[in-house]
C-alpha cells in the first residue's frame, strides 16, 4: 500500500488552520514553518535545517543541502512521509501530523539522518559526519551516516538511540529511547545488527554485533541482545533469551511492551 504525499501535507495543512483557530499566539509560528510553503518538502528542509543550523554553519547553507538531496532523491520525501504515518499510527501522543512534523525529536533525528546518509553514499563524508555531530547534539540521538534504515519507522521519544556504522534496519520497526545497535567491541568490517521489518525494540535495549533480529520479532526492555533472534519470536534478559512467540506477526505496529506469550497455558 502506497502513501500519498500531496494528501498527506493537505491534512498537515488543515490541521494548522485549525490550530490557528485554536491558538492564535502560535499562529505566527506556524505560518512561518507551514502555511507559507506549498508543499512537504521545502517545510521540511526548513525546519531541519534551522534545528540543525549554527554560526559556524548556518542554517540558508544546510537548507541548500536538504533543498538538493529532495529534488535529486524525490523518494526521500515519500520515506519521509512514510515515516510520519508510522509516528501518528503507532504513537498514541502524536495526534496531528503538524505535531510530529513539528516538536517530535525523533521523526526530526530521522529525517536529518536521512540527509547524511545521502551525503555519505555520494562521498560527502566530512559533511555527513558533520551532520551526524550535529543530530547527536541537538537531538541526542547518534546515528552513524553509513547505516542502512528503512522506511515506515518510529523512533519514540528517541533520547538515547545509537545505531551503528553497519547496522542496518529494515522497514516498519520501532525502536524506543536508549536503543543501541552497536558492536561488541574493536573488530572492524560489518559489526552491528541487522533488524527485520516489523521489529519491535523495547526501551534501553542493546543489541550489540553482527546478529540477525528476525522479521516480526519482538525485544523486551532493558535486554542484552547477544545473538540471533529467530522471526515473530520475543526475547528478553542479559543476556537476552527466547521467552515466547510474538502475540502478533507485526509488533512493531501494536507496540505491546508487556511480554505476551499467547502459547502459553494459563
Amino acid at each position: 500500500m502506497g502513501i500519498d504525499v500531496t494528501n498527506i501535507w493537505s491534512a498537515i495543512v488543515d490541521e494548522v488552520r485549525k490550530e490557528c483557530d485554536r491558538e492564535p499566539e502560535i499562529r505566527m509560528f506556524l505560518e512561518q514553518h507551514i502555511l507559507r510553503y506549498p508543499e512537504f518538502a521545502p517545510a521540511l528542509a526548513m525546519l531541519l535545517s534551522v534545528k540543525l543550523g549554527s554560526k559556524h554553519f548556518p542554517p540558508p547553507v544546510l537548507e541548500g543541502l536538504f533543498q538538493d538531496f529532495y529534488r535529486e532523491s524525490p523518494e526521500a520525501i515519500i520515506v519521509a512521509a512514510y515515516d510520519l504515518e508510522a509516528t501518528q499510527q503507532r504513537d498514541p501522543a502524536a495526534v496531528n501530523y503538524f505535531e510530529i512534523l513539528l516538536f517530535l525529536k525523533g521523526y526530526q533525528a530521522l529525517q536529518s539522518y536521512r540527509l547524511a546518509h545521502w551525503l555519505w553514499k555520494n562521498g560527502r563524508n566530512s559533511l555527513a559526519y558533520f551532520l551526524q555531530n550535529r543530530i547527536s547534539e541537538v537531538f541526542a540521538v547518534d546515528i552513524h551516516p553509513a547505516a542502512v534504515i528503512g522506511k515506515g519507522i518510529l523512533l519514540d521519544h528517541a533520547t538515547g538511540v545509537v545505531i551503528g556504522e553497519t547496522a542496518v534496519v529494515e522497514d516498519n520497526v520501532s525502536l524506543l529511547h536508549e536503543v543501541t545497535l552497536g558492536g561488541t567491541g574493536k573488530e572492524s568490517g560489518d559489526r552491528h545488527p541487522k533488524v527485520g521489518r516489523s521489529v519491535m525494540i523495547g526501551a534501553g535495549a542493546k543489541i550489540l554485533g553482527n546478529i540477525r533480529i528476525g522479521e516480526g520479532a519482538k525485544v523486551g526492555a532493558g535486554s542484552v541482545v547477544l545473538d540471533d533472534v529467530p522471526p515473530n519470536y520475543t526475547v528478553a534478559g542479559v543476556p537476552a533469551h527466547i521467552v515466547g512467540r510474538t502475540e502478533t506477526p507485526t509488533p512493531s505496529m501494536d507496540m505491546e511492551q508487556r511480554l505476551v506469550f499467547p502459547d502459553r497455558k494459563r
